[in-house]
């Protein structure tokens, strides 16, 4: 029986193995996928987990649960090679084994790209996983709680200026989310005012969204304005060490809370550890068909898809399909098809999709949509928002499950309980038996 590996749990290798679950012939292949998550993010729901509109968990898609019939390894794909037919797969406790396969279908996805700016390593976080966006939120309530037992001043300043990086989609959903949070805080914190909040967006380019036109950025950019925050265009960070923010246009300003969300890159292990070709943002080349190779050679058995591929863009006939959730959703489900069809000896057919239009929530009651010229601005495109991603997110404990804490949240507000020790959940035992132990050592001293 012939074995398809599956590089990656996240949206285009889920849809695949899904998919190929419930279409293979009994006997006709084994699937296997490998991904040192055990869940899928679905992560347009991200930034309501960093506002506590949809819990952690409801934004991650089981796939023990859901890929039923699938060999599942948790572990990460350090290297491949395609002329063994062998990956090699590290675990979480660092031990290395190789795996061999028939076909490989490369859907490992992209990684939050850095540059390397004095303190971005040590002060950011990313917000492409679930575990990301809580942290962010934990940390703000943290912020509060700390800011509110000072006295106004430079360091209540620090605590309450949250900074992100990158003025895409991730970015500016992820900063109106926790600006509009922010800002529902103040009425729990009587010790704080509006003043004390300062939120900055920072985009190396002269706008933000680029997937919507011209005017609908701008007038993101003065919502964000009348609400208090800077938006700095054209403009990249210079320095962030010890939290103190030094910009490209020459502001500075110390931010305790900085988000990194400027773009995507490659995995390392597309740009250095395999055999297939790659361009220059080191994303695996890939043929319109979803099949490694050039428009003159195919790499037999070897398939990729999602924000690691670059697929070309036959809908708009100009380069390679935009790395985002429409996409790869849709790539996971025609690449599943290749491969039975490729399996049953029928030719492979070409990925074209249309978009569907771009929306973004801006904050609670608020959002954007825009399809060609038709643009919707304010409660509108925001409950469409939550209409779309309802429908959008896999399985039906999911959908129920989000529609659950949106109907509690309606009632009764959000949930603002902050679990930042879950971050370090043995400090308070470890302190107890320290304390414990010094007692101890103490008495025999005496």
């Amino acid at each position: 029986m012939r074995r398809i590996l599956v590089v990656g749990g996240g949206y285009a290798g889920f849809y695949t193995a899904w998919r190929l679950e419930k279409k293979l012939r009994r006997g006709e292949a084994e699937v296997v996928v490998v991904d040192p998550r055990p869940y899928m993010t679905y992560q347009p729901f991200l930034p309501e987990v960093v506002a506590g509109s949809v819990e952690a968990r409801h934004a991650a898609v089981s796939l023990r649960r859901n890929l039923r019939h699938t060999k599942l390894v948790a572990g990460m794909v350090t290297g491949i090679s395609h002329a063994d037919k062998t990956v090699t797969i590290r675990t979480a406790s660092g031990e290395e084994s190789t795996m061999t396969y028939d076909v490989i279908a490369v859907t490992a996805g992209a990684v939050t790209r850095t540059f390397d700016v004095p303190g971005v390593a040590e002060r950011a976080i990313g917000m492409k996983h679930v575990e990301e966006a809580v942290a962010i939120r934990d940390r703000l309530f943290t912020a509060f709680d700390e800011a509110a037992l000072l006295e106004p001043g430079p360091q209540r300043r620090k605590l309450l200026t949250v900074t992100f990086v990158g003025g895409g989609f991730s970015g500016v959903e992820g900063m109106a989310e926790l600006l509009s949070l922010a800002r529902a805080l103040l009425k729990k914190y009587p010790e704080l005012s509006e003043s004390d909040l300062a939120f900055h967006l920072v985009e190396a380019s002269g706008r933000i969204l680029p997937e919507v036109s011209d005017k609908p950025g701008a007038w993101v950019v003065k919502t964000f304005e009348k609400r208090g925050a800077v938006v700095h265009l054209n403009t990249t960070v210079t320095s962030a060490a010890d939290g103190h923010v030094v910009l490209s246009d020459g502001s500075e300003f110390d931010s305790e809370l900085i988000v990194w969300t400027a773009g995507n890159a490659a995995t390392r292990l597309l740009r250095n550890h395999t055999d297939f070709p790659h361009n220059e943002r080191g994303m695996v080349q890939v043929r319109a068909d979803l099949r490694i190779g050039t428009e003159t050679e195919v790499i037999p058995d070897a398939w990729a898809a999602g924000d690691d591929a670059a697929v070309p863009d036959l809908a708009t006939g100009t380069g390679y399909t935009v790395p985002n959730a429409q996409n790869a959703v849709r790539q996971g489900k025609v690449l599943a098809k290749n491969l039975l069809r490729s399996l049953r000896g029928k030719p492979p057919k070409n990925y074209v999709h249309h978009s569907l239009g771009v929306i973004a929530t801006l904050g609670l009651g608020s959002g954007i949509f825009q399809y060609k010229r038709i643009v919707i601005k304010g409660l509108l495109a925001w409950l469409m928002h939550r209409g779309y991603h309802v429908l959008a997110v896999p399985t039906w404990d999911r959908k129920m499950r989000v529609l659950a804490i949106w109907l509690v949240a309606f009632f009764y507000g959000r949930d603002i309980v902050s679990l930042a020790s879950v971050q370090s959940p043995r400090e308070a035992f470890q302190s107890e038996a320290k304390a414990v132990a010094d007692r101890r050592m103490a008495k025999q001293i005496s």
